[in-house]
């Protein structure tokens, strides 16, 4: 699988490439923003790990325009540590998110995971597409289509939608939804969830402000509504 590096720190980013290679992976790498954004259109990126603070064009506005053509996973790093930032990044479009300085092993960690999440596993559906009256889930593409509409999700909101779709009714707590969907080692607090929900919202939801799909159960946390 091939991981685009995007920092202007040449010696971090020579570290990552090294160890990500001995792991089999390909590398290439970026040291600003323009560059990223151009690279970041080659198809054959399977994940990219993106520093908030670079030339030309910050790390929140890279990520924001790659989400206005692609749904890749990407992981932002990041020398600042203050809640704030970790929030904004998630509400661009980041996947993930790593406070410098890092353990390599954390960083494999958190990459190898989110390409678990990424990567079609049929042997976890009966079917590769599960439809659930105007909602259809295309496990093999990690594709949404609501009404013969294709709706462009993150890796994330698309796990969050195959969570809620197959348990339908379910009333699921932030921590419950931060566990499953995140993991029980991620860094983040329940605010994440919130971020993801409402942008959820924003993209199947004709009209998010009152909820066709995904609702709120006060005091409690969120569920799909059944058929």
């Amino acid at each position: 699988m091939k991981i685009l590096i995007v920092d202007d720190e040449k010696l971090l980013v020579k570290g990552i490439k090294y160890n990500f290679e001995q792991d089999g992976f390909t590398i290439a790498s970026a040291y600003d923003g323009e560059e990223a954004l151009k690279m970041a259109n080659d198809k054959s990126i399977d994940l990219i790990i993106l520093d908030l603070m670079l030339p030309k064009i910050d790390g929140l506005t890279v990520c924001q325009k790659i989400r206005e053509f692609s749904n890749v996973p990407i992981i932002m790093l990041t020398a600042k540590t203050e809640d704030m930032d970790k929030i904004l990044g998630l509400e661009y479009g980041a996947d993930d998110y790593l406070t410098k300085p890092f353990n390599i092993l954390e960083l494999k960690a958190r990459v190898k995971a989110v390409l678990r999440r990424v990567t079609p596993n049929d042997t976890n559906h009966e079917k590769s597409v599960v439809t659930f009256g105007s909602v259809k889930l295309d496990y093999n593409l990690r594709r949404t289509e609501i009404e013969g509409r294709v709706i462009d999700l993150t890796s994330k909101e698309f796990d969050l939608m195959d969570l809620f779709i197959t348990n339908a009714g379910k009333v699921y707590s932030r921590e419950n939804l931060l566990d499953i969907v995140w993991g029980f080692e991620y860094p983040g607090d329940v605010r994440t969830v919130d971020v993801h929900v409402r942008r959820l919202r924003e993209k199947v939801e004709p009209n998010p402000a009152e909820p066709k799909y995904i609702h709120t159960k006060w005091g409690v946390g969120y569920y799909f509504k059944e058929l």
